[in-house]
């Protein structure tokens, strides 16, 4: 059941407008995803679940490291072509997926706003105060901007999205499509390009593959950050689900899979115990050695991610990359036939 709209004012005097879909069922998703992962014979759990108050702290150290090259690669982008993409989308409207503090956005935002066309911003993310101050300092950084925050979850709520008021942009930064398994992926992209109109398009960041000592280095760095920021996933279930992980009973894992083409992240145990996850009365055996598998991040060719825009009805409009060309961002629209 969703929360009933609450509009308000912004420091700024212009509407701001949030909508909650969760009710509850953030927490039903994470004992589903953790009670289907922990007793897979391969266990996994998925990489949304690493995103509570200290996992995105550690997110955002991860993004400022030297050995992070996608956060700096996509902002070289954006900066360099935000302008173009105003123009090629007249978007009088920028809807975010996964929003987060909106760092990224806000240079499209000036594009949109230099234009002359910028009139609504539409953050999505499970954070319900990350959607409420980001919503009350951008409509005090850009007059005359109107914010319709979405709490949700992009995977089961795409439907509540708010009718488009003109072009838009829907924006999916940061390369966390390549988070998702291809049957997965493509599903994604199908729902989202439901969303889209005849004049809107989709905005996507993908990192590219490459050289694969750079890509572990990208996730598993000197400093140990990333290390951290796997581990704490554990201590989420402790919080959430009154389980018993000692983090320091796992090594952080990273490595390539040249088969899938993408970056693996995992838990490896250091001895052989069992885990108590209380609210699930669920106990999980770990043999010494064995992994649990965090995330996955798949990295694509042009030809790989035309592919899978094709399966799910949008066509490749543009294709931006860095001079390093190690990552990319795609515009595309939907399909006319």
């Amino acid at each position: 059941m969703s929360t009933p709209a609450v509009p308000r004012q912004g420091i700024a005097g212009e509407a701001i407008r949030i909508d909650s879909h969760l009710a509850g069922s953030a927490e039903r998703s994470l004992a589903d995803d953790v009670l289907d992962g922990l007793t897979r014979p391969f266990k996994e759990l998925p990489p949304k679940h690493f995103y509570d108050a200290r996992g995105a702290e550690l997110f955002d150290q991860i993004c400022e490291l030297p050995e992070y090259y996608p956060t700096r690669c996509e902002r070289t982008i954006l900066a360099e072509r935000a302008e173009e993409l105003a123009e090629l989308t007249g978007a009088v409207e920028l809807v975010e997926l996964g929003s987060g503090t909106a760092a990224k956005t806000r240079v499209l935002l000036d594009a949109l706003s230099a234009a002359g066309t910028l009139e609504r911003y539409v953050p999505v993310d499970v954070t319900e105060t990350m959607v409420r101050d980001c919503a009350e300092a951008l409509t005090s950084e850009y007059p005359g901007l109107r914010v319709h925050g979405v709490i949700g979850d992009f995977e089961r709520h795409l439907q509540h999205l708010p009718q488009a008021i003109g072009p838009r942009i829907i924006a999916f930064l940061g390369g966390t499509i390549g988070n998702f398994p291809p049957g997965s992926r493509r599903r994604l992209l199908r729902g989202i390009a439901r969303m889209l109109g005849g004049d809107d398009h989709l905005l996507m960041g993908t990192d590219l593959v490459k050289d694969p000592r750079v890509l572990v280095a990208a996730y598993d760095d000197a400093q140990g950050v990333t290390a951290e920021f796997n581990r704490n996933v554990l201590l989420v279930l402790n919080r959430e689900l009154r389980a018993d992980f000692d983090p320091q009973d796992f090594d952080h894992v990273a490595l390539f899979d040249t088969e899938h083409e993408w970056i693996e992240m995992r838990l490896r145990a250091r001895r052989e115990h069992t885990v108590l996850v209380r609210d699930l009365d669920l106990a999980v055996h770990f043999d010494e050695g064995e992994e649990l598998r965090t995330e996955i991040s798949a990295k694509f060719t042009p030809a790989r991610l035309e592919g899978d825009l094709a399966a799910a009805g949008l066509d490749l409009a543009s294709w931006l990359t860095d001079p390093d060309e190690l990552f990319a961002l795609t515009l595309s629209r939907r399909s006319s036939l």
